[in-house]
């Protein structure tokens, strides 16, 4: 008995095999990473979740720009304050965890978000994405992007979505949001729990982002740390 296989099919089982190829070839991106000693946070603080926005198409380019770089990954001592900012949450929650949405980013990546927002001009675009010729203390390992999860895994009421580029993300405008309801009180109640736990473990808030906090000033990731490439 012969078989024969039409061009389609054999087409889509080369695109089934390459992709389980890709699966399984290491991300060029996070072995880069390990060379440097940053380490896989779900490694080391099991309880915490990780769902990289820019690995998905729910961001503010609607498209995947990390590509295999999936995992989160933090300098040793971001994790290590990571790690306690988890056990604050829990003993104020029980029950509820960090939801990373970026960590360290590639500078390759920073320009590809920086060159995202031409609409806006240098001075305002750095409000909501570091200057790549700065770079961004998330391009040394030692920033983290994130919100709280309940125990169920869903992220809590912060008013708006990751990666919102307006003034209800701004935590300098909250008690202003709040005032005239933009904003309702649980909300601002969210955002002060996870500014609590990150600032006792020692990150540092931003003015415009409620999602970002930073382990250390730029200054100090500069002298600490080398660029993530």
């Amino acid at each position: 008995m012969t078989y024969s296989f039409s061009t389609p099919l054999v087409f889509a089982f080369s695109l089934i095999l390459q992709s389980l190829m890709a699966q399984t070839k290491p991300c060029l991106y996070e072995e880069k990473m390990r060379s440097q000693g940053l380490v896989d946070v779900q490694m080391e603080i099991k309880q915490v979740l990780v769902q990289l926005k820019y690995a998905t198409t729910d961001n503010f380019m609607h498209q995947n720009v990390y590509g295999c770089l999936t995992k989160a990954f933090l300098q040793k001592q971001t994790v290590a304050k990571l790690s306690l900012a988890q056990s604050l949450l829990e003993k104020e929650k029980p029950g509820y965890r960090l939801l990373i949405y970026d960590a360290a980013r590639p500078l390759s990546k920073q320009w590809d978000l920086w060159n995202a927002l031409p609409q806006y001009p240098p001075k305002i675009r750095k409000n909501y994405v570091a200057s790549p010729q700065e770079h961004s203390i998330h391009n040394y390992g030692s920033a983290v992007d994130l919100t709280i999860a309940d125990e169920s895994g869903q992220a809590i009421d912060m008013g708006t979505s990751f990666d919102y580029f307006g003034k209800k993300a701004y935590p300098k405008a909250e008690k202003e949001m709040e005032e005239k309801g933009i904003l309702s009180k649980e909300v601002i109640q969210n955002r002060l729990l996870l500014r609590k736990v990150m600032q006792k473990a020692g990150f540092l808030p931003i003015e415009y982002e409620w999602w970002h906090f930073n382990a250390f000033s730029r200054a100090e990731a500069k002298k600490r740390f080398q660029v993530v490439q």
